[in-house]
């Protein structure tokens, strides 16, 4: 499944992150992710040039993961649409 734009931005949202946390957590650019959030729908390369769609699709891998791993699932499309759950690690109190 690949995720959507506005997937990432619900994540990012949710897990109060900014641009930049995503960025630094991803390894990626700031404005890499900016680009990516961009589109609503599945983030597309809007180049014929080979070497830049692997770039993108590795970035997109890469903000894939590190929301994963803080906690995020994404879910697939459905006649709703497509959707994220969330977890947070417990408070310690």
């Amino acid at each position: 499944m690949r995720i959507t734009g506005a997937q990432i931005r619900a994540a990012r949202a949710f897990l109060r992150w900014t641009a930049a946390d995503l960025a630094k957590s991803a390894g990626v650019g700031i404005s890499t992710v900016q680009e990516i959030e961009k589109i609503d729908g599945e983030p597309r390369i809007e180049s014929s040039l080979q070497w830049r769609s692997a770039a993108r699709d590795e970035a997109i891998e890469k903000i894939g993961r590190a929301l994963s791993g803080a906690g995020i699932t994404f879910l697939p499309p459905n006649a709703q649409g497509a959707g994220i759950r969330g977890s947070l690690p417990a408070v310690q109190t």
